[in-house]
C-alpha cells in the first residue's frame, strides 16, 4: 500500500532537491504502483533516487544488487547520515555483523539492504529475503548480463531467479551503457520483457 507520505517531499524534505529530472518521477510512479522498470540514465543522472525513494515508499525493505562491493559502503554511509535506514550484506561484514545485517532486515527495520550478485544467489540469502518483506529490487549496472560488454558477470544472467522466487515484487533494471541490442539482452535475461522502458542518454538524434 502506497504510503501517504509523496515521492516529492521525499525528494525535497530527505535528498534535499527541489525537482525531479530526465524520468524520475515516471520511473518512481511505475515502481510504486508494483510495475517493472528497465532505465538508462548517463551516470549523474540520478539513478539511485530511481529506486531510494519507492523504496521508502513501499512497505518492506529495497533490494539493492550492485557488483560494487567498494560502493556499497559510500552509498550506505551517505544514506545515514539523511536517515534512511541503510545496510549492506557483503564479504567485507563478520558473522557477528552479518547476523545483526540480516536480523534488522528479518525485522522490518531496513529501507534500503545493498548486496552483490553472488551473495543474492545463495540460498542462504533467497531464503532470508522470502522470510523478509522486499519492497523492490533494484538491479544496478545491469549491462553486466551482457556477454558483449567487458563488465560481463555471469552471476548477472541468474538474475532472472527474482522473477520465479519474488513474483509481483516490482525490479528495476539501471545502466547508463547499453545499446539496443544490449538492452534487449538485459530484458530477456532478466525477463524484464514487459517491463516500462525510460531511455535518457547523452544521444542526440541528428
Amino acid at each position: 500500500m502506497q504510503s501517504p507520505v509523496s515521492a516529492q517531499q521525499i525528494l525535497s524534505e530527505i535528498f534535499g532537491y527541489t525537482e525531479f529530472r530526465n524520468h524520475q518521477a515516471q520511473i518512481i510512479d511505475a515502481l510504486v504502483a508494483g510495475r517493472d522498470v528497465l532505465t538508462l540514465m548517463p551516470t549523474g543522472g540520478g539513478k539511485s533516487l530511481c529506486y531510494q525513494i519507492p523504496s521508502l515508499l513501499r512497505a518492506g525493505t529495497g533490494i539493492v544488487i550492485s557488483p560494487l562491493i567498494a560502493l556499497m559502503q559510500d552509498q550506505v554511509d551517505a544514506l545515514n547520515q539523511l536517515g534512511v535506514r541503510a545496510a549492506f550484506l557483503n564479504s567485507s561484514l563478520d558473522t557477528a555483523q552479518q547476523h545483526a545485517v540480516e536480523q534488522r532486515l528479518l525485522q522490518n527495520e531496513l529501507d534500503l539492504l545493498y548486496l552483490a550478485p553472488e551473495r543474492l544467489l545463495t540460498e542462504r540469502t533467497l531464503s532470508l529475503l522470502q522470510q523478509a518483506k522486499p519492497a523492490l529490487f533494484a538491479i544496478d549496472e545491469a549491462h553486466c548480463v551482457s556477454q558483449w560488454g567487458h563488465d560481463f558477470r555471469k552471476d548477472y544472467q541468474q538474475l532472472s531467479i527474482l522473477q520465479q522466487r519474488f513474483p509481483g515484487i516490482p525490479r528495476i533494471a539501471l545502466t547508463a551503457t547499453a545499446d539496443r541490442r544490449t538492452r534487449q539482452e538485459i530484458a530477456e535475461q532478466l525477463e524484464l520483457q514487459k517491463a516500462e522502458l525510460f531511455v535518457n542518454s547523452f544521444d542526440r538524434p541528428n
